[in-house]
């Protein structure tokens, strides 16, 4: 590697509002007809920048030079046997350097041709050489370069914001970290890697990196990452491997995950792009440890060692709970997805099965369906109903997945269910379907499809079963029932017996 460059934590250059102000183009300069400038000496190649314009008549203009100017002059300080000995080899000399990034050559007043010595030492010392006509004054020039730098500053922001406001939603997708490295890589044209606390990738995107990047930038996430309780030396770093630019974010308070970049270029707002990235990512990533966090802790030993959920509730708050079950319509839930459901729930208990998710909600909230998930909401319930508000929460998610519905709530509202006491319906509940007993496959389809409106294909759907199973199933329970499932009133007294069972 040519050399790591790091930024410290206390940086402001770590995470700039606004990315810096790009160069012009000596090409672009050139192409401006109304300035009519010709370049007639040096190298043309188009990588080659200008950062301001500068006018000086001075015989060394090197203590005046900060480097990237275009200079120009009018030739007021050549003598007149300046092309006999060595002056223009000392005068291009010392503005090359000086970082001198061109020069520039007024035809008038003093002049009417470019000194043919000069136009020798620019090709010598590959310093580009532009011939100024007459009738092109220097503070024209000097306006088209600013004019220059406000269209590419203006161009550089615009690309700043559109990528900014592609990985706000990016994040909000229900894979959120694969996705803002997607995009991170599109927009930078590289390819993005996110490393764990142990430095393993966990996640990659774009294009495969050139021969060895890929180790290097592993190797510089090492140089963000904390080390034990030492805190990293720098919150980013960067260093080339050949003609591949690698840069790296520490994100979050010292989880330990690093933000990698590897691309072919690297323009002004690349860093801007890639420390909002960095931001998100550090939310998404970010594990919060505090009061709230032990409180959680707390109440899952006590779970664990056979409290009831009533004595435990008060540590996580206080009043009614809802449970939510929920589903991605694209791909498998993984762990920061959940999380991230979570925080938009409002809640950090979450827990994550093979294809769903399910979030334990303070009854306080109203969930609101979520872009990318599928949800099925419980009613509010205490504590010791948490069981059956999960069972309710699992039957509304397949009832919103059957009607494609992006939320479906547990029904609330009172009924003549309602009028019979609680024991008096569940034993009664349990003698109606007492030959579906054993059978939970048989009780759970005839539940759906009568939840349904006896939809085979919804009811497939909602069990993710094929409809000619749902058909046997069905006309397996009318025979073990001995009734007619067409009957509504068959179907209303099978409905009130299965919400009580």
């Amino acid at each position: 590697m040519e050399g790591t460059h790091t930024m410290p934590e206390t940086s402001t250059s770590a995470a700039p509002a606004v990315p810096p102000t790009p160069p012009v183009p000596l090409s672009a300069l050139l192409a401006r007809e109304d300035l009519a400038l010709r370049q007639i000496a040096g190298p043309s190649d188009p990588s080659i920048v200008i950062h301001w314009a500068h006018t000086s008549e001075m015989a060394d203009p090197y203590p005046y030079l900060l480097g990237g100017e275009l200079l120009l002059t009018a030739g007021v300080h050549i003598p007149e046997a300046a092309g006999s000995g060595t002056y223009f080899d000392d005068y291009v000399s010392r503005i090359v350097a000086a970082g001198g990034a061109a020069l520039g050559f007024g035809l008038a007043p003093v002049h009417d041709t470019v000194p043919r010595a000069l136009v020798a030492a620019c090709e010598r010392y590959g310093l580009p050489l532009l011939e100024v006509p007459p009738q092109t004054t220097f503070s024209g020039v000097a306006r088209a370069v600013w004019q220059l730098m406000a269209q590419a500053r203006l161009a550089e922001l615009r690309r700043v914001t559109e990528a900014q406001q592609s990985l706000a939603a990016a994040a909000s997708r229900p894979d959120p970290v694969p996705s803002v490295l997607r995009q991170l890589a599109q927009r930078l044209a590289g390819h993005t890697v996110l490393h764990g606390p142990d430095g393993s990738e966990i996640a990659a995107a774009g294009r495969e990196p050139a021969e060895g990047a890929r180790g290097a930038l592993a190797e510089l996430s090492g140089v963000v990452r904390p080390t034990g309780r030492t805190a990293p030396r720098a919150t980013s770093a960067t260093d080339t491997v050949g003609d591949t630019h690698l840069a790296v974010y520490a994100l979050g308070a010292g989880e330990g995950f690093v933000l990698g970049v590897a691309t072919p270029r690297r323009d002004p707002g690349d860093h801007t792009i890639a420390s909002v990235a960095a931001v998100l990512l550090s939310l998404l990533t970010g594990e919060h440890h505090s009061g709230a966090g032990a409180a959680r802790s707390s109440a899952l030993v006590r779970l664990l060692l056979g409290s009831p959920p009533e004595q435990v509730a008060p540590l996580l708050g206080t009043g009614t709970w809802l449970v939510v079950h929920a589903r991605p319509e694209a791909q498998l839930p993984d762990a920061v997805a959940a999380s991230a459901l979570g925080a938009a729930l409002g809640s950090p208990l979450v827990d994550l099965g093979h294809d769903v998710v399910r979030v334990l909600v303070p009854g306080g909230r109203a969930p609101e369906p979520q872009a990318g998930w599928t949800l099925g909401v419980s009613a509010a319930v205490e504590p010791r109903e948490w069981a059956a508000a999960d069972a309710q929460a699992g039957r509304a998610l397949a009832r919103a997945r059957a009607v494609r519905a992006p939320l479906v709530r547990h029904g609330a509202r009172p009924g003549f269910g309602d009028l019979v006491p609680r024991a008096d319906a569940e034993a009664h509940a349990r003698a109606l379907l007492a030959p579906l007993a054993g059978r939970p496959e048989l009780t759970e389809t005839l539940r759906n499809w009568l939840a349904l409106h006896g939809s085979w294909d919804r009811t497939a759907v909602a069990l993710e079963v094929h409809r000619n199973t749902v058909r046997q199933r069905i006309a397996r329970c009318a025979a073990l029932l001995d009734t007619d499932l067409d009957d509504p009133d068959v179907r209303m007294e099978l409905w009130f017996a299965l919400r009580h069972s």
